[in-house]
């Protein structure tokens, strides 16, 4: 392939993804670990599959560009749909987890929270790496119609709406400590579970996705759009079936 050929301009894309989550994922694991905020940890985690999620699209997009072969007629472009499935389970996993230490916190073992600006600064960083990301994966994948990257771009973009509940979470802590409410305490895991409802959510939105793909579904209202075209043309009397 030439320097400039979709599949490098792909790949490039998926790496600066990998090298994004690796980093994002070491800063809230480190400030999750010292300010004890579970919020911040369930981001950690959520960030760490996040790192393999994009290590896996990586990998698809790399085995997606390769061309057909006798033993592959078709080329190997499942390989994304596929790779979507994976995102999932391990979305599943860090969800179980999250939810788990939740409620073990809200039902009678509470973690003080330090809710420090470093802790706010973090997720702040978090958001705008998260955009960043998010805008290019979503813009090659428009360019090259890669369902790997539009997955990962998804994956993004949710966790800016969970960084976002997170930071709710630690203003309501940081208010508590202030204003002597420690009540407020509990905002901390109910923030990591919002964080959680939201990666099911998108779990499954990926999943339903990934299914059509692989079953070759037809999209939803194409028929009925072709059969008004259809109509539409001079002699056609009558239209069976689309």
């Amino acid at each position: 392939m030439g320097e400039n050929s979709p599949g490098d301009e792909k790949r490039r894309v998926a790496l600066r993804s990998v090298l994004g989550a690796v980093f994002i994922t070491v800063l809230k694991l480190v400030t999750g670990l010292a300010t004890g905020s579970l919020g911040i940890l369930s981001e950690a985690a959520h960030s760490g599959l996040d790192l393999v999620a994009a290590g896996i699209t990586y990998l698809a997009v790399r085995v997606s560009d390769k061309p057909a072969d006798r033993d592959h007629l078709y080329g190997h472009q499942k390989v994304e749909n596929f790779s979507a499935f994976l995102e999932i389970g391990l979305l599943l996993a860090t969800c179980l987890w999250i939810i788990y230490e939740a409620v073990r916190r809200l039902a009678g073992h509470p973690v003080h929270v330090e809710a420090s600006l470093v802790a706010f600064g973090v997720m702040i960083v978090s958001i705008v790496v998260d955009v960043t990301r998010s805008r290019a994966l979503r813009k090659a994948a428009v360019a090259y119609n890669s369902q790997a990257l539009e997955a990962d771009a998804l994956h993004f973009s949710t966790d800016i709406w969970a960084s976002t509940v997170v930071l709710l979470g630690l203003t309501a802590v940081r208010l508590g400590d202030h204003y002597g409410m420690p009540q407020l305490q509990s905002a901390d895991p109910i923030a990591a579970l919002g964080v959680a409802l939201i990666t099911l959510i998108v779990s499954w939105r990926l999943g339903k996705k990934a299914t059509e793909a692989l079953l070759d579904a037809v999209p939803a209202g194409l028929a009925e759009r072709i059969e008004r075209s259809l109509s539409g043309v001079e002699g056609v009397t009558a239209i069976d079936r689309v």
